[in-house]
């Protein structure tokens, strides 16, 4: 099973990926064929109070790429019926509102101790080793970053690495192409397999996912 339940409210899993689009539904597949555990959720922000240490609101930063709308509903396809036919445990009416590290104690962007996280949902808490983000801007990264007491430099993506955070679809100015989307989602997929199952080194992902013409 891809989740273990620990209570009522509380699941347990390896990894959580926030978005239920085409980013995420990339990086659901590249894990599912490497034999790692995720759950897909989509996102919703919260406005107002202000968040408690370690925590932080988690806001839904769309955006429109119309001149490659048709590629990217193609691709789409291909990837829902994949994750259909493979089980894969996407909830598309399940919102992810908040995010919450725990155990972790970083120093200027580098985690000093393995970081855990509370992904927290209308119906209950995802526990996660590793999260996956798909639509957040660069600049609230940087603050969510600094509500978690983290220095960042220049290398946002890596900070975030550092601390078990990974963008796919996450452009700085533009959105990433699909083709670029895909190639981020293979590169995050197989660092989280790497950290997962270190032992099995490089072994090729077991199965197929031909969403793009060769």
């Amino acid at each position: 099973m891809s989740s273990l339940p620990l209570t009522a409210r509380t699941e347990q899993t390896t990894t959580v990926i926030i978005g239920t689009g085409l980013s995420g539904l990339a990086v659901a597949a590249e894990l599912r064929r490497r034999g790692v555990d995720s759950i897909v959720v989509d996102g919703l922000d919260i406005l107002g109070a202000a968040s408690p240490p370690n925590t932080s609101s988690l806001q839904r930063c769309d955006a429109a790429d119309s001149a490659s709308l048709q590629e990217r509903n193609e691709i789409l396809r291909h990837l829902r019926n994949y994750a259909a036919s493979h089980h894969v445990d996407v909830r598309n009416t399940t919102r992810a509102v908040q995010l919450t590290m725990v155990d972790g104690v970083a120093l200027d962007g580098i985690a000093a101790t393995p970081t855990h996280w509370e992904v927290h949902t209308p119906t209950g808490i995802l526990l996660a080793d590793h999260i996956v983000l798909t639509r957040c801007a660069h600049s609230q990264l940087r603050r969510m970053l600094n509500d978690f007491g983290i220095a960042v430099g220049r290398n946002l993506a890596a900070a975030m690495r550092a601390i078990g955070i990974y963008l796919v679809g996450v452009g700085e100015l533009i959105t990433p192409s699909p083709k670029e989307v895909l190639r981020q989602a293979k590169t995050v997929g197989l660092a989280i397999s790497a950290k997962v199952n270190p032992d099995a080194g490089t072994l090729p992902a077991t199965g197929s996912l031909a969403v793009l013409p060769c």
